[in-house]
């Protein structure tokens, strides 16, 4: 074995571990059960017998399951991993030459010297509405990513990934056989994701939380407990769908609905509670979600994240496809008729003919790039949004530079199955589910997610490309093999989940409108956007459309909310 490997593997300062490693090798289970989660990524590194980031690869990817691990040994050298989702999340800095390792950024950005604030952050945070991982909010300290290591070793750190999706389709598949193993594995998954305490989960109507609503019932010997979320908005609340699946299901239903003055209220403590902005709204409705349920006695919440993702539900899966289909247009049809007609010529600009021009360019360009047509920054130009002090600070081109590495790491998979990976990483990893955890740890209580068992994520790498979307059906296989199961309304209806009316609200309710205004003036004192930008997004752009322009004006009032709980809070670009 290489010493450095074997130091570590002896090594005894405290660890920083979490979750619930599956371990595929017997003897470092064992050391697991009998010496505890920290000796069994011990004993996992001294099985490898490799060096460096070798090492830290190998070991990694003997486990399963959702979990983080740093381990610093005597002389500095360290390893970390975190899980294929990033479930548990792992940051990292190094200071003089060492490693220091936190599962929250603010932790290491204390450490002196404190670490500045990163302006390129703030233009990722505006343009993902999340800060995706490695970078961070903070200068110098970075957040691994989802199915990644990291090996450091005399001052340098090296990052890799230790799984990359591998999709295997079969030539030939049976619907009856692949129904039966997937509703068992989503039966193991569930009954391993219980923590013997009260049983419950979140209950927006949608498939996915349905289902897990249902299989707590088969497995738990006692019925679902469910928590849903309600708004007094037309287009907004799904609390029927949800009230459907608790009669079919049996189960202790609970109900909130949620008032523009509770989400005033909500706001700051929420935004102040992750360690870096986060910017999707529902993360309120899912925080009084959590909070409901942990009044009621439950101690962990299952969550359905993971269902669209894995087998083919969002509707931008069906959108792309449309868009695949040029490719199949003849090139002398394409290139000598639609695109220099629709494209280069005033004819194309005709009212009739616009969404055909909109189709060819939108077609013509490649994926991920293709995915940002409708991204608010984008659309409306950065010179627009942005001071031009702060411009000359950021990279604008480098949020979609990211993308497309992240995009080029799954080869050879069918166009679908490459963005559902895609989205495994920029949905699930950095939005939803630090969504969920967070809310969830802010209401005091844990959370799980059955359809990110690995039975069920090895089981959709399986499963063909068009039984995930058949035509423009969206997720045919997940809905036909629980028909039945699931009641016909929940299976018919579309996706929602827990939305948050806020521009509605912002517009009629004169406290919140207040709150945004203030909230809006603030952040454009800090010399981020542009103050005439900032009126005109509230006085003119979010009452033309309320749901689109509310996305942003939502995403500068958490940045603003979380940098006022910074310390001093006077940040400024």
């Amino acid at each position: 074995m290489h010493p450095a490997v074997a130091q570590l593997a002896d090594a005894t300062p405290a660890p920083l571990t979490s979750g619930n490693p599956r371990f595929d090798d017997a003897a470092v289970a064992e050391v697991g059960r009998s010496r505890g989660g920290a000796a069994a990524w011990r004993a996992a590194l001294a099985r490898v017998g490799a060096e460096g980031i070798e090492a830290a690869v190998r070991a990694a990817a003997m486990a399963d399951g959702a979990f983080a691990v740093g381990l610093v040994d005597e002389d500095g050298r360290g390893f970390a991993a975190v899980d294929r989702f990033a479930v548990h999340t792992l940051c990292w800095r190094i200071v003089g030459g060492r490693l220091h390792i936190a599962e929250r950024a603010d932790t290491l950005a204390a450490l002196p010297p404190r670490a500045a604030i990163d302006p390129q952050a703030i233009l990722d945070f505006l343009y993902f509405r999340v800060i995706p991982s490695p970078r961070t909010i903070f200068e110098g300290v970075q957040r691994l990513p989802a199915a990644h290591c990291l090996w450091f070793d005399r001052g340098q750190a090296s990052v890799q990934p230790y799984w990359i999706p591998r999709f295997d389709e079969p030539a030939r598949a049976d619907f009856r056989t692949l129904a039966a193993e997937f509703r068992q594995s989503i039966r193991g998954a569930v009954a391993a994701s219980l923590d013997g305490g009260k049983p419950a989960c979140f209950l927006s109507g949608g498939t996915d939380s349905s289902t897990v609503a249902g299989m707590i019932g088969e497995v738990a010997g006692r019925r679902a407990a469910t928590y849903s979320i309600g708004f007094e908005a037309e287009g907004y609340d799904e609390m029927a769908y949800a009230r459907i699946a608790a009669r079919r299901f049996g189960t202790e239903h609970h109900e909130l609905y949620l008032t523009p003055e509770q989400l005033v209220r909500s706001i700051p403590p929420v935004a102040a509670h992750f360690d870096q902005p986060f910017g999707y709204s529902s993360v309120v409705p899912a925080f009084h979600c959590a909070e409901m349920a942990r009044q009621d006695g439950v101690t962990r919440m299952l969550g359905g994240d993971g269902g669209d993702e894995l087998f083919g539900g969002n509707s931008r899966y069906a959108k792309q496809r449309i868009f695949d289909w040029y490719e199949g247009v003849p090139g002398a049809l394409r290139g000598g008729l639609l695109e220099p007609v629709l494209q280069r010529s005033p004819i194309g600009g005709l009212p009739l003919l616009r969404k055909g021009r909109s189709y060819i360019e939108q077609a013509s360009t490649p994926l991920p790039d293709r995915m940002e047509a409708y991204n608010l920054l984008l659309r409306l130009g950065p010179r627009e949004i942005f001071e031009p002090g702060f411009l000359a600070r950021v990279d604008i081109a480098d949020p979609l530079a990211q993308q497309r590495r992240v995009w080029q790491q799954v080869q050879g998979a069918s166009s679908l199955n490459r963005l559902l990976a895609f989205d495994w990483r920029y949905t699930l990893a950095e939005a939803d589910l630090p969504k969920v955890c967070g809310s969830a740890a802010l209401a005091g209580m844990s959370v799980a997610f059955p359809f990110l068992d690995q039975r069920v994520v090895d089981f959709s790498l399986r499963l063909p490309t068009d039984y995930k979307l058949k035509g423009l059906k969206l997720r045919w296989f997940f809905k036909e093999a629980l028909r039945g199961f699931l009641p016909d309304e929940i299976i018919a209806k579309k996706k929602q989940g827990f939305g948050l009316p806020f521009g509605p609200w912002a517009l009629r309710h004169d406290g919140l409108r207040a709150f945004v205004r203030d909230s809006l003036q603030s952040i454009a004192g800090r010399g981020v956007v542009r103050p005439d930008f900032a009126r005109e997004l509230l006085d003119t752009r979010l009452p033309q459309h309320p749901g689109y322009y509310g996305d942003m004006v939502w995403v500068l009032v958490i940045l603003e909310q979380w940098l006022r709980h910074q310390p001093g809070g006077d940040w400024h670009a």
